[in-house]
């Protein structure tokens, strides 16, 4: 069963009132006035267009809102979000994964991801990021990785990755990055104890 938007719904409801009324004219009345007949049409449909164009007025409030959420929890998120193309280019990050590379956002576009993890991860990242890309199985998967930042710094980060399938475009790798190197330290003075 296809389901039709509102929007259709409501249009062809108004149109069927509309037809209605016009049907509760007589032939005799059309005859001799046909402006008026004319004229209602034309009250009609400036109603319809009325109520469409209210219609759109609110659609596009609940788009910017939910544009605006979207920002909020994308954007300033705890944890970083990078989108990566299947040549392991960022097409798309967050401002927390900027932060945790230690780049600027706009800097980041068009890098190469691999270009962080650290020279020993290298091979393991490059073998795990074709094996993700070729899965076609919508599983994610898990990984820490030692990184390194822009600056030198090193980090441990849980990389939990997914590939994207889309009718249009290629296959995209979409990760979630935390920085686990806190967990690691206590880990190791817990160890040490």
């Amino acid at each position: 069963m296809v389901r039709r938007p509102d929007w259709i719904k409501k249009r062809q409801s108004l149109r069927k009132k509309s037809e209605d009324v016009l049907a509760g004219v007589s032939q005799a009345d059309k005859a001799l006035l046909p402006y008026e007949v004319l004229q209602h049409e034309l009250l009609v449909h400036k109603v319809e267009l009325e109520m469409q164009i209210e219609e759109l007025r609110r659609s596009h409030i609940a788009m910017e809102e939910a544009r605006d959420l979207y920002v909020d929890l994308y954007d300033f998120s705890p944890v970083g979000y990078i989108t990566i193309n299947r040549e392991c280019l960022i097409s798309e990050i967050n401002l927390t994964g900027a932060a945790l590379l230690g780049v600027d956002r706009a800097k980041l576009v068009n890098r190469r991801f691999s270009q962080f993890i650290s020279p020993q991860d290298q091979d393991r990242w490059h073998s795990l990021f074709l094996k993700t890309m070729k899965d076609t199985g919508t599983e994610k998967q898990a990984f820490v990785f030692e990184m390194t930042r822009s600056d030198g710094f090193t980090f441990h980060a849980y990389l939990d990755c997914r590939r994207r399938e889309s009718l249009d475009a290629p296959p995209t790798l979409r990760l979630v990055m935390i920085d686990i190197g806190k967990i690691k330290q206590a880990e190791a003075e817990k160890s040490s104890v």
